[in-house]
């Protein structure tokens, strides 16, 4: 039994990504077996994925190039993922459709909220890729804006830890995991939930985010079923 009804969940690029490979197709396909399982729950979802594990703007910036065009770079690297796992999920018999805020019809739907709305409701998986299309905005963001865009009753944020931590948990084994948090908290300590644009989107807009460990298998169906998994952020 779910606890939502529909839900947009954040991936990072690193999620995709192994020693051997910066996309994983062990790791795309857990990842695919994860959400076909939540779909076939009932649960409509909308999944927003980074890029990182192939190229991060801000990292490219950092080393001179023009911001504007490193974060393109790094939307179109977002989109890789997007149809990495619009393939695993298909493969696994659950419709799928890519929506891109930036415009490559070859490849993916533009982004519609109407139709990825339409989508959702029939039972479709919805992957947004390139971000909100726009520099200087992180794939946070994007996922605190899309989630709000089609009315999703939460975030959940996969990450590699089972929640946020005071201290990084492999250098100190003394850090303390949050069960519950407060938005002005996170912003105020400046803890590594999402960036302050996301986070302070989701407080004005009273959107609960649900921080758990993605690479343990059925922690999506654990979570969407509102057991205490990870970290709440509301």
């Amino acid at each position: 039994m779910s606890a939502y009804s529909r839900v947009l969940l954040k991936l990072s690029g690193e999620t995709f990504a192994d020693e051997s490979a910066s996309i994983s197709p062990t790791i795309v396909g857990d990842l695919a077996d994860q959400l076909v399982e939540v779909s076939e729950m009932g649960v409509q979802i909308g999944v927003v994925v980074g890029g990182g594990n192939i190229l991060r703007g801000a990292s490219m910036s950092a080393t001179g190039m023009d911001r504007s065009s490193a974060d393109h770079m790094g939307m179109l690297a977002t989109v890789i993922n997007a149809l990495a796992l619009q393939d695993a999920c298909e493969k696994r018999g659950t419709p799928t459709r890519v929506q891109s805020a930036v415009a490559m019809q070859e490849l993916a739907e533009p982004y519609i909220r109407r139709r990825a709305i339409r989508h959702l409701e029939k039972g479709r998986i919805v992957i947004f890729g390139a971000g909100l299309g726009a520099p200087y905005f992180s794939t946070d963001t994007a996922a605190a804006q899309r989630a709000l865009e089609i009315g999703a009753e939460a975030i959940f944020k996969g990450t590699k830890v089972d929640g946020v931590y005071d201290a990084d948990p492999a250098l100190n084994p003394d850090a303390k995991r949050y069960e519950r948090l407060d938005y002005i908290t996170v912003l105020q300590d400046g803890l590594k939930v999402m960036d302050a644009t996301a986070i302070s989107l989701c407080m004005d807009n009273g959107l609960p985010i649900v921080v758990f460990d993605m690479l343990t298998k059925g922690n999506i169906r654990r979570a969407v079923s509102g057991e205490p998994i990870g970290t709440i952020v509301s």
